[in-house]
């Protein structure tokens, strides 16, 4: 039977609510909606998975405001009963130095948190960020709220100049590198 994976992009559109972060002339909602994209054809083209995105398409709008578009997101893979969620976000940070990718779960000691760490140590070792760990925040509501393992990514930060050129330019990686991960955590390459 087929894995069941939860793309959720982060955040809306440009011009709605819940847009996310921005910077050196990047906006957050328009890189994880391509890196969602890029990963849901990689999955689709593999039998052994099943998968779902938040926003089919670019121009999308998820809720009426921030509590409505999550709520939106969790309830979509809950009700579609996913057996995995994965919400896909860039940082950001006043501190221009701040860089790397990061993975948050509901709690350390868990099915997520193994899950994390695959897809963390697989953006790693494929675009050479910085490894920030996998940290628990059980206050996110997409973790909080879901039935199912769920990990939230900060694939790089979008606020430092370096990470900056590997979120415009390498899109396509991250997504595969969080394939692999993927791949990796159900030993299946």
């Amino acid at each position: 039977m087929a894995i069941k994976i939860f793309i959720d992009q982060g955040h809306n559109p440009s011009g709605s609510h819940n847009t996310g972060a921005e910077g050196n002339g990047l906006f957050e909602q328009n890189i994880t909606y391509n890196v969602g994209k890029y990963l849901e054809n990689m999955l689709k083209n593999d039998p052994r998975f099943e998968v779902k995105i938040s926003r089919p398409t670019p121009t999308t709008v998820l809720g009426t405001d921030t509590s409505s578009s999550l709520a939106r997101r969790v309830n979509d893979a809950n009700n579609w009963n996913a057996d995995y969620f994965l919400s896909i976000h860039v940082n950001a940070s006043v501190n221009k130095e701040a860089n790397g990718t990061e993975c948050y779960v509901y709690s350390i000691d868990s099915e997520a948190y193994y899950f994390a760490k695959s897809i963390l140590n697989s953006i790693v070792l494929s675009l050479k960020t910085k490894d920030n760990g996998v940290i628990a925040r059980p206050s996110l509501y997409v973790l909080r709220k879901t039935k199912m393992p769920s990990v939230l990514v900060e694939l790089a930060y979008i606020s430092n100049y370096a990470d900056s050129i590997k979120l415009k330019n390498d899109q396509c990686k991250f997504a595969s590198a969080i394939y692999m991960g993927i791949l990796d955590y159900f030993k299946l390459r």
